[in-house]
């Protein structure tokens, strides 16, 4: 039975897990209380958290909120989570940034939509385009064909009306 203290940890890793879109499981054995401190900062300009979590209370808290089984394989030794509240790949690239500075901060894995990913998958997610630069490739392609039509629409309008000039010159050469 866990004591109340753990409980209340239990809910609160619960509740943000559920209102995260992903968490980056990571080992943070040989940062600093300071180099964690600069991490926490980091991540919280890409709208992120960071947690120290003991691995038996975050198995707990995961209960029912991410069902596959293989999470508990990375849930060995000391384990911080970072946890987006709002963009996924932009709190990944933040930490992959910060573990290449860092050599003590290593990437176990990650979960995105419940279904949990190795180092490599992560690794491929931080290489994926922001929800902002998506958003402006998918607006660009849509407004391109709107464009082009109004490219030869003008177009069409613009002949038209030089070939009336042309005519109007020639008639007024010739008078």
């Amino acid at each position: 039975m866990p004591t109340l203290e753990k409980e209340e940890t239990i809910n609160v890793l619960r509740t943000v897990l559920q209102a995260s879109q992903g968490a980056i499981l990571t080992e943070y054995r040989g940062l600093s209380v300071a180099d964690l401190t600069d991490l926490r900062k980091k991540l919280r300009a890409v709208d992120g958290e960071f947690h120290i979590v003991k691995n038996t209370l975050f198995k707990r808290a995961a209960d029912g909120v991410i069902t596959d089984e293989a999470l508990g394989a990375y849930l060995e030794g000391p384990t911080a989570i970072g946890f987006a509240k709002g963009d996924t790949v932009a709190l990944t690239k933040a930490l992959l940034d910060y573990a290449k500075d860092h050599k003590a901060l290593t990437v176990k894995a990650g979960v995105v939509d419940g279904k949990v990913y190795d180092q490599a998958q992560v690794v491929a997610i931080s290489k994926l385009p922001s929800k902002e630069q998506m958003i402006s490739q998918l607006i660009g392609s849509l407004n391109a064909p709107i464009y082009n039509l109004v490219g030869t629409l003008a177009g069409i309008t613009s002949n038209f009306v030089y070939t009336l000039q042309a005519i109007a010159d020639q008639k007024s050469a010739s008078a």
